[in-house]
């Protein structure tokens, strides 16, 4: 019996292109950052030591360059 070889997925062009565009879409997303209520709400997530930190002025923010 024959084998039928399939052909699939996207050529390295149509990959590079739909990359470009989806950066183009998504960069102002990105570049908005996080609004102030869900970084409290992270916070909060984090627990009483992280909460703790923030109020006394420490950077627990992950995202901003913290630890």
């Amino acid at each position: 019996m024959k084998e039928v070889k399939k052909q699939g997925g996207l050529n390295a062009e149509i990959q590079s292109r739909i990359g470009h565009q989806l950066r183009a879409m998504y960069d102002d997303v990105v570049r908005q950052g996080v609004p102030d209520r869900f970084a409290e709400l992270v916070r909060k997530l984090d627990g009483p030591e992280a909460a703790a930190a923030a109020a006394a002025g420490g950077d627990t923010d992950k995202n901003n360059g913290g630890d």
